[in-house]
């Protein structure tokens, strides 16, 4: 019997969609502000909402593309040695 170990990520969907969606949501809300760039003291605090926001998005999206990266190749390690068990198996 063949026992694999299940590929696990160690962020669920949700959150990876969560990181993303904030980083295009914050990324959209500056974009919208350069677009209407009419009242000085308005669009400053604007930007700052904005850009702390992108920022800070931006960290997690750069660690959910790191965590899964790294489950992805600790998973390839167990596979590789899952096949080297079965290969020095006596017959």
């Amino acid at each position: 019997m063949n026992k694999m170990k299940k590929k696990v990520y160690r962020n669920t969907p949700a959150f990876t969609f969560m990181a993303w969606g904030s980083f295009l949501f914050f990324a959209a809300l500056i974009l919208i502000g350069l677009y209407t760039l009419k009242e000085p003291l308005m669009v400053k605090g604007y930007y700052l909402i904005g850009a702390v926001g992108l920022v800070s998005s931006s960290f997690t999206v750069s660690k959910v593309v790191r965590d899964n990266q790294e489950d992805e190749n600790n998973y390839n390690h167990l596979l590789q040695e899952a096949a080297t068990k079965e290969e020095q198996k006596p017959l």
